[in-house]
């Protein structure tokens, strides 16, 4: 694949492609998939699946349209365990996305700065959570994710990166990862596979 060429050039990443070989699709229905994004938040993966497919099961185990997810109660959405916060979060993405009529084919055709800047006016989505939705959802190839904690933690050790402050830690990362450019989504998942021995984030 024409990024593993890509980040064989560095020589410290080099062993982490032998991993597997990773892809970065597009996925529809964008606002669930923020919605799920939020849910996750401060979360294990496992209970997030958990939360997740309760949800589905407010609208017959199908993904909702932004309308149906309107037409929930707040109590409805609290009884499959979510917090207060998150259920306004949740309800925020639904009137977004309805009120501005954003399509998954608008948000394709974006670019990334663009995306950010669009998504993150929804009170409850933030940088990090609009990058992961480029990253798994809108088939964007160069995302680099400097405020996820496990990439952080990832580079530290593969880098051997020595820092004071959390600003010389972004510092350093960003320096190294202009070297993943144009693939740093796919740097992404190969942090994360290789941080946690196979186990892939999914949103």
């Amino acid at each position: 694949m024409d990024y593993q060429l890509h980040l064989k050039k560095d020589k410290k990443f080099a062993p982490l492609l032998a991993e597997a070989n990773h892809t970065i699709k597009k996925r529809k229905n964008t606002p669930v998939r923020l919605m799920a994004s939020i849910i996750s938040q401060q979360l294990s993966t496992k209970v997030a699946a958990i939360i997740f497919s309760r949800f589905l099961a407010l609208f017959d185990g199908k993904e909702p349209s932004c309308e149906q997810v309107l037409k929930c109660t707040n109590d409805q959405l609290r009884s499959i365990g979510l917090s207060q916060s998150k259920v306004h979060y949740i309800q925020n993405v639904a009137q977004f996305f309805t009120a501005n009529k954003i399509t998954d084919k608008q948000l394709y055709a974006m670019e990334p700065a663009a995306i950010i800047d669009l998504l993150t006016q929804i009170k409850g989505v933030g940088k990090w959570t609009v990058q992961m939705l480029m990253l798994f959802s809108l088939g964007q190839e160069d995302v680099f994710a400097v405020d996820d904690l496990g990439i952080q933690q990832a580079m530290i050790r593969l880098y051997k990166i020595k820092y004071e402050t959390k600003k010389e830690l972004h510092t350093k990362m960003l320096a190294i990862s202009s070297k993943y450019t144009p693939y740093s989504s796919y740097a992404c998942l190969h942090l994360w596979q290789w941080k946690d021995q196979g186990a892939i984030y999914v949103y």
